[in-house]
């Protein structure tokens, strides 16, 4: 079954928490400061369209199953609708409108051109078999391909997926479509049409942006610590990079736990110990503290790198990093970001930070279209322009308007689409 939403109208005074609420505030900002009309908010606030599927799943064992799944499409004023794949037991439909949104404001400011979109199911992946994870994500592509493809919406990978299940969803696209159509999405495997340098361009992006902010307050990264908060996706490789730039990595988190060392972690020797044993726990090379004493670790650099909302009003007072680079979505709630602010931390936001994985995959759709693959070097060449690119404008712009730097990155990426709304104008 599949359900098509009217897209609820973004009133201000509807009842909303958690990370939609978070996105929608940060938008009545910049809208305000930028001087919008109502008219205009509300379309910038209200996703285009949004599709719920039903995914019925035949487990192993001969049992059924059914799990719920949705597509947000906010915006695709500047191109198709871009955005990742989430399987999490969490997901929600708010959840993805809000991460949609997001993915629009980092695209513009990014000048990628692509609108938002986001797509998630209801589902821890660990519980469930390599051959029923397939299933599952065959019978959601069905359901939602008449509103994918290189030209309307391309799926990346997020938390819970990666790029095997990009494989399955390219598959089954293109056989419902007849041919191989390897634009359908990215993230995928390099023999499939995937991009080197994807895999890690998220990570990659993150810690480009942390070590030009570790400069801008004085703070050489060669010698200076750093703290991640997530070790999955993008905390892991923040971590390898952020060492082998000379920064001391003394704590890092997962879902299960986390370890300290003052010295600094052997982040090679973690890394092993992780793909041995699946989290970071018993890990012999630091000592075992409760995870969330890594986010009020004093720290010069804190990278949170797991899921929204985890610097809130009531832990933000405790933060002593000076600066915090978010490599996850939406990490920081409002509150949180007053106290930061207030307490002089410099906090570079989720739009700017974890863009490079945006950035790659508009690299990997380029390369499908056209059939021809860049080499390592010229992806991360390109990768590394395009995000100092950004770290200068949103920098300047910060200092120019004189306001936070997400203040600043969604002033400029709203300000984007919003010129994109208009010079396309309404239809009909």
């Amino acid at each position: 079954m599949t359900t098509l939403h009217e897209p609820v109208a973004a009133d201000p005074t509807l009842e909303t928490t958690g990370p939609l609420a978070d996105a929608r505030t940060q938008l009545r900002e910049a809208t305000t400061l930028l001087g919008y009309d109502e008219g205009l908010h509300r379309m910038l606030a209200t996703p285009r369209r949004e599709v719920t599927v039903s995914i019925p799943l035949r487990r192993d064992d001969g049992t059924t199953e059914l799990f719920v799944g949705h597509r947000v499409q906010h915006n695709f004023s500047r191109g198709p609708a871009k955005g990742g794949l989430r399987y999490s037991p969490d997901v929600d439909l708010d959840e993805v409108r809000a991460l949609a949104m997001w993915m629009t404001w980092k695209c513009a400011l990014l000048d990628v051109p692509y609108g938002g979109a986001k797509g998630g199911i209801r589902i821890d992946p660990r519980g469930y078999s390599q051959a029923e994870l397939e299933r599952v994500t065959r019978r959601y592509t069905s359901e939602i391909s008449p509103l994918i493809g290189p030209e309307r919406d391309i799926p990346a990978p997020d938390i819970g997926t990666d790029e095997r299940t990009m494989a399955w969803l390219m598959d089954t696209y293109s056989v419902q479509t007849g041919h191989t159509v390897l634009g359908v999405t990215t993230g995928k495997p390099i023999s499939l049409g995937g991009s080197r340098g994807r895999a890690t361009a998220t990570s990659r992006g993150v810690v480009h942006v942390a070590l030009a902010a570790l400069r801008s307050r004085g703070i050489a990264p060669s010698g200076a610590t750093a703290a991640v908060q997530g070790f999955g996706k993008v905390g892991r490789y923040a971590a390898r990079f952020l060492a082998e730039a000379g920064t001391r990595v003394v704590a890092v988190s997962d879902q299960y736990g986390a370890v300290h060392s003052a010295g600094g972690l052997d982040v090679p020797a973690l890394e092993a110990h992780m793909d041995a044993t699946g989290s970071v726990v018993g890990f012999g090379g630091g000592d075992v503290v409760p995870p969330e004493t890594v986010l009020e670790a004093d720290v010069d650099l804190l990278v949170p790198a797991a899921v929204e909302g985890v610097l809130h009003a009531e832990n933000a007072g405790r933060v002593r990093a000076r600066v915090i680079v978010e490599g996850a979505n939406g990490p920081t709630t409002p509150e949180a970001d007053r106290i930061l602010q207030q307490a002089g931390r410099l906090v570079v936001p989720d739009i700017l930070a974890n863009a490079g994985g945006v950035i790659v995959s508009y690299f990997e759709w380029v390369q499908a279209n056209q059939a021809y693959w860049w080499s390592e070097s010229e992806v991360e060449a390109r990768l590394t322009e395009r995000m100092l690119d950004a770290w200068d404008s949103v920098n300047a712009a910060a200092t120019r308007l004189d306001v936070p730097l997400r203040t600043a990155a969604t002033c400029l990426a709203v300000e984007r689409v919003a010129q994109a709304h208009q010079q396309r104008g309404l239809y009909p």
